[in-house]
């Protein structure tokens, strides 16, 4: 089933999840977006996106669809756009619920000393001696600062460990070498 004039589409191995699509916006078939990260650059630089059911309530589609985005600019609190295939409200209202997904190819280049956390996740941490701290499993958000969240293990049970991901305590960045150092002991 295929919401009407979208074309299902393989999702890019490289496909990232940035948003969910929350419901038509006007008559002319644009659609109000949420966007997962307070700085959707990747929804303004990429021209395809590409849709999955939401996981859960009513889906109007199955499989990936490629969505070819005319236009998309912040409104308020959210992100509206409009595409190649939707070109009324009861087109965009199908949308709804719909996650959104781009290339990671297509994000714009970060500049010098900034990351996208999708980049972070999965980085081994150490500490400037070589101690393994962990892996990164997630970032928080705290307000003024992002938060590094890793998994470890202790004794053979899994733990969490918190590292602030500031110039303070983070040494070095190696994207390609997979790997975080920090200014930071197993004991803090």
């Amino acid at each position: 089933m295929s919401p009407a004039g979208l074309e299902p589409a393989e999702l890019p191995a490289d496909a990232v999840e940035v948003g969910r699509i929350a419901d038509a916006w006007g008559i002319k078939g644009w659609f109000k977006v949420l966007p997962h990260s307070a700085s959707p650059e990747a929804l303004f630089s990429s021209k395809r996106w590409y849709l999955l059911p939401s996981e859960r309530g009513a889906k109007t589609f199955s499989g990936p669809h490629l969505l070819r985005v005319r236009e998309a600019k912040e409104h308020s609190d959210s992100i509206v756009a409009t595409a190649q295939e939707i070109d009324d409200r009861d087109a965009a209202e199908a949308l709804r619920g719909a996650r959104v997904f781009v290339s990671r190819g297509s994000f714009p280049t970060a500049a010098t000393d900034e990351y996208y956390w999708v980049d972070l996740i999965g980085l081994d941490v150490v500490n400037r001696e070589g101690e393994p701290m962990g892996q990164v499993r997630e970032l928080l958000s705290t307000g003024p600062q992002t938060v590094l969240v890793l998994a470890y293990e202790l004794d053979g049970k899994p733990q969490e460990r918190m590292i602030p991901f500031v110039s303070a305590f983070v040494d070095s960045v190696d994207l390609p070498g997979r790997r975080i150092v920090v200014d930071w002991q197993a004991d803090y």
